[in-house]
């Protein structure tokens, strides 16, 4: 009796031990995530599955150039929305989201690094592209095919501990140049970054590294002249 007890108790408990060893990764290390849009196209299609890196920041700081994820709430999205929302309800779709069985919500963005804070981001020279501290970018290998740099322009300077975003599909992607006139100018605080898009992992045929540009280099050499 006892040994039939603690086998009918083995399956349930594995499960258990199991799903609690996911929650712990996906909330502290990695965590899979569902592109919901066609922002950032050709980089990441609609319905891709990406390995986002949540350690990778507390290792080194976050880089022009970088793809991530950043909870949106106070800059993209206003709290009010989120703060409307069922508590149950939200518990359970965080539950689901951590595992990657529920699309992301409205308040998480996946966005490309264009600005850190300090830097002085402008659209555009007359060639038509960004300039990130003067330094214009080459942005062909990423930027969707037909697309210009961007069709708004534009004059920041990124605040310290906040960031500036676009999406690779400039024409498709509301991005920081869409709350301009929003508290925050488009800003998103550093404290927000989930973490870094390091791979496409579903489907099959497009499993690959998601890497930083060498276009941003050159702004990095162009400040440590």
């Amino acid at each position: 009796m006892t040994e039939g007890r603690q086998s009918w108790w083995d399956i349930p408990l594995t499960l258990v031990l199991a799903f609690t060893m996911v929650l712990v990764v996906t909330t502290f290390v990695a965590k899979p995530f569902s592109i919901p849009s066609g922002s950032m196209e050709d980089t990441l299609q609609v319905g891709d599955r990406v390995l986002v890196n949540k350690v990778v920041y507390h290792l080194r700081d976050i880089e022009r150039g970088d793809v991530v994820v950043f909870d949106g709430t106070d800059s993209f999205v206003p709290a009010a929305v989120v703060e409307s929302r069922n508590p149950v309800g939200g518990s359970l779709t965080w539950v689901g989201q951590s595992v990657g069985i529920i699309p992301p919500d409205g308040t998480d963005f996946v966005k490309r690094v264009i600005g850190v804070g300090g830097d002085h981001v402008v659209c555009c020279d007359a060639a038509g592209r960004i300039t990130v501290n003067d330094v214009p970018l080459e942005e062909q290998s990423y930027l969707y095919r037909g697309d210009a740099a961007s069709d708004q322009a534009f004059d920041v300077v990124v605040p310290d501990g906040m960031l500036w975003f676009m999406g690779d599909h400039r024409s498709n992607s509301a991005d920081s140049r869409a709350h301009l006139g929003d508290p925050g100018g488009g800003m998103v605080p550093v404290s927000r970054v989930v973490g870094r898009v390091m791979n496409v992992l579903w489907p099959l045929n497009r499993v690959s590294n998601v890497p930083v540009p060498e276009s941003f280099s050159a702004v990095d050499a162009g400040q440590s002249q």
